[in-house]
């Protein structure tokens, strides 16, 4: 599993069961191009800066990822 000790949490994706959801952190200590932090249930994580995470969210809002979601 993903070591996440000194990280920041802001969301939990899922987090109606137990099987280590997706997860969503700020690391404080890292170099800014990488400070945010998403986790998944397998142990990898992908880190991204604060601008590329804006771009994604924007993106979310604005509808472009909604194929992508499975109902």
């Amino acid at each position: 599993m993903t070591d996440i000790s000194g990280l920041e949490p802001m969301a939990t994706f899922c987090g109606k069961c137990d099987c280590g959801c997706p997860q969503l952190f700020v690391d404080p200590g890292a170099p800014v191009e990488r400070r945010v932090v998403l986790t998944d249930d397998f142990g990898q994580r992908v880190q991204m800066s604060a601008d590329q995470f804006s771009s994604l969210v924007d993106d979310a809002k604005n509808g472009k990822l909604d194929g992508i979601a499975l109902s």
